[in-house]
């Protein structure tokens, strides 16, 4: 294990050199209460009240790995509108594949791949931190407490008329337009 993996929280590095070649490795990794509080702080939660991930790293054709799991967390957050503590339970399905012949971007512009789940093949794969990666990707970015609203700011200056978000809907008008239409009477604007 490298120093730089020892001091992530939630770590458990595995050695591809070392796993064996034909079967699965499974995994189980159940976070303490310290590791979720170094990562709430990490991730700005308000706190990370659960944080569990198991699955299996398994070899694909000649020197490809997958790494299939299921992650289970419950996080903490202020609301994004009256900033109110929000709890948010998380479950997600995390697939990588690691690729051993994986060809390097070329050129100036690199498109990125079809399959975002598919990276270069490492010396090391560690399913903590790809847990903690899918649970930063999976945490809303706007929590919201129940019957929370953000209502309607209006700013104006003096003597004009405030532009309100109905005013800018293109399409408003159209229903009393269509029953003007309907009931025969013309449209004089």
């Amino acid at each position: 294990m490298s120093d730089a993996a020892a001091d992530q929280p939630f770590s458990q590095p595995l050695r591809i050199a070392a796993l064996a070649a034909r079967k699965p490795t499974r995994f189980r990794l159940e976070s303490d209460e310290a590791q979720r509080a170094a990562i709430a702080q990490d991730l700005g939660l308000t706190a990370l009240h659960r944080l569990s991930f198991k699955g299996e790293l398994r070899p694909l054709r000649s020197r490809d790995w997958e790494l299939v799991g299921d992650l289970l967390a419950e996080v903490e957050q202020p609301c994004s509108v009256t900033l109110v503590s929000v709890r948010t339970a998380i479950s997600e399905k995390v697939e990588r594949r690691y690729l051993a012949d994986m060809p390097d971007p070329e050129g100036d512009e690199i498109e990125m791949p079809e399959d975002d789940s598919e990276e270069p093949l490492p010396a090391v794969v560690d399913p903590g931190a790809v847990a903690i990666e899918a649970l930063s990707l999976s945490i809303p970015a706007y929590p919201r407490a129940p019957q929370a609203e953000l209502g309607e700011a209006v700013y104006t200056g003096k003597g004009v008329a405030p532009l309100r978000d109905e005013d800018l809907r293109p399409f408003s008008g159209l229903a009393s337009l269509a029953q003007k239409l309907e009931s025969g009477q013309k449209d004089d604007g």
